[in-house]
């Protein structure tokens, strides 16, 4: 009988040995971080934009990214949440350069509740997407970083370069208009008797 051998190897070896084989431009090991993530991090990407073009632009831009510092990414940590980050990041810039600097003032925001907390389950996530899509571009990216993504009002700011309160005014607004644009779909679906 031979003697078995157990080696173990740590778990994250695979993955090191995977993210220094992106770092040296190995195509097969480009190609499958691009397949494995492209679902997901495209998501992320469509809610930023206004299409699937420039959806489309911005994850591509942020994969370019991904592929140039992927070198400093830390093995063991999450290499999703990392991507995410790039690809937000990616979608600022990509607002940044294409928004007309407005600034919006506090006074004008409408102080509104939603009546019914459960309303956005009646509708399908294309429609929720398309209602997102619609905002404008600083609405747009303000909810997404405060709903979606987590940060404060402050952070809001400092990232678009906004004050606290028009980050404040934008996120209010962004939903007043989805609230209207869904409330609008719900008439038409009332009054053409379909349930989508």
């Amino acid at each position: 009988m031979k003697p078995v051998i157990n080696i173990a190897l740590p778990l994250d070896y695979a993955e090191e040995n995977f993210i220094k084989a992106c770092a040296r431009k190995e195509l097969w090991a480009q190609k499958r971080l691009y397949e494995d993530y492209y679902p997901a991090m495209m998501g992320v990407c469509l809610r930023y934009s206004n299409n699937q073009d420039d959806a489309l632009d911005i994850l591509h831009e942020g994969f370019i990214k991904v592929f140039k510092h992927i070198g400093k990414y830390q093995p063991g940590t999450s290499l999703s949440a990392w991507i995410r980050r790039i690809m937000v990041n990616t979608a600022i810039d990509f607002y940044r350069k294409n928004i007309r600097r407005r600034t919006e003032s506090i006074d004008q925001a409408y102080h509104i509740s939603s009546e019914d907390a459960d309303a956005i389950s009646q509708y399908s996530e294309k429609e929720i997407l398309k209602a997102v899509q619609d905002l404008t571009p600083a609405y747009r990216t303000v909810f997404n970083l405060y709903v979606i993504e987590g940060y404060s009002h402050k952070e809001i700011g400092d990232m678009l370069g906004i004050t606290e309160s028009t980050s404040r005014s934008n996120l209010v607004k962004a939903r007043v208009k989805l609230q209207d644009a869904l409330h609008a779909k719900a008439k038409i679906r009332l009054s053409d008797g379909t349930n989508g």
